[in-house]
């Protein structure tokens, strides 16, 4: 049986109310999205350590799903005079088809190579290379798959410049990829934070099918390594995640590095990068950026 997706364009002040009125209207599902991703407009809008939730965004995108036979159109009419709207929003109807949806996400994961001796292998396919360092990885609700430019940048910087017996912070761990990337090429310690608490179970999921040892994850405020007390620092300090809580999170990822120590960072769209980078030179002394599909990566060496 066919569905019918519902998306919607909204400002901060109606999201969540027409969500909700969707959902009561007989909606199957409503998603709540940045309608800014992938721009420089891009907002964070998860707290970090100590700070509340500030929202939802600036401007929204709205997609319900409903059973075929519905009558969208009705039902959108109805929610927005339900909430107060004068108008119809600015809307779409997409027809999606009946399909096995495991399978079809499945089959668009394949095993990637990040180098000749570093490999990224979805749980339910067979390692291409039984000899090289396979990572095995079921993202399930995290961001973290290797096909992504910014994780791939940030896994071939590893693999080029680990030496062993690191200690490495990865904040935004996602599905804990670069964490354990980190551990089976030769680190000694790795701590993952993230403020989504499915990543963190991912990432210790995926941390488990791996079997590596010493691998811890936490929210930001259950870490005990970003406390506020006083600590050495860890040897490199990786985060993948977004420009804006890169700028957010400068002086707390700076001072999570020991002097001496190392950086990288991505999730920074290429015409972002010397912005960050004016950012974090108060700190570190930085190489020239690393480009790959219009995305950026940014590593340092702190002072």
């Amino acid at each position: 049986m066919p569905w019918l997706s519902l998306i919607v364009d909204s400002d901060a002040e109606h999201a969540e109310a027409l969500s909700e009125a969707l959902l009561e209207l007989g909606a199957l599902s409503v998603d709540l999205l940045d309608a800014d991703a992938d721009t420089p407009d891009e907002q964070a809008i998860f707290g970090e350590p100590g700070e509340p939730p500030p929202g939802v965004w600036l401007h929204n995108r709205v997609s319900a799903l409903f059973d075929s036979n519905m009558d969208v159109a009705a039902i959108l009419a109805e929610a927005s005079a339900g909430i107060g709207l004068q108008k119809i929003p600015a809307h779409r109807v997409e027809t999606l088809a009946d399909n096995d949806w495991v399978r079809i996400t499945q089959s668009q994961f394949a095993p990637i190579p990040i180098s000749p001796r570093l490999w990224i292998v979805p749980t339910w396919h067979q390692p291409s290379d039984r000899g090289a360092i396979n990572i095995v990885l079921d993202p399930g609700l995290a961001f973290g798959t290797g096909s992504h430019p910014t994780t791939r940048l940030c896994l071939r910087w590893l693999d080029s410049n680990l030496r062993g017996g690191e200690s490495v912070l990865d904040y935004g761990c996602g599905s804990g990829i670069l964490a354990i990337a980190a551990l089976k090429i030769g680190a000694a310690r790795a701590v993952g934070v993230d403020v989504d608490s499915q990543a963190v179970i991912a990432s210790r999921d995926n941390a488990a099918a791996n079997r590596v040892e010493n691998a811890r994850f936490y929210l930001p405020d259950d870490c005990p390594d970003l406390s506020g007390q006083p600590q050495a620092g860890f040897d490199l300090v990786v985060a993948n995640i977004l420009t804006n809580p890169l700028r957010m999170l400068a002086p707390l990822l700076a001072n999570a590095t020991r002097r001496g120590g190392q950086i990288v960072l991505s999730g920074i769209l290429e015409e972002q990068a010397r912005e960050v980078m004016n950012i974090y030179q108060q700190w570190f002394d930085l190489n020239p950026p690393i480009f790959d599909e219009g995305w950026s990566c940014l590593t340092g060496r702190k002072r």
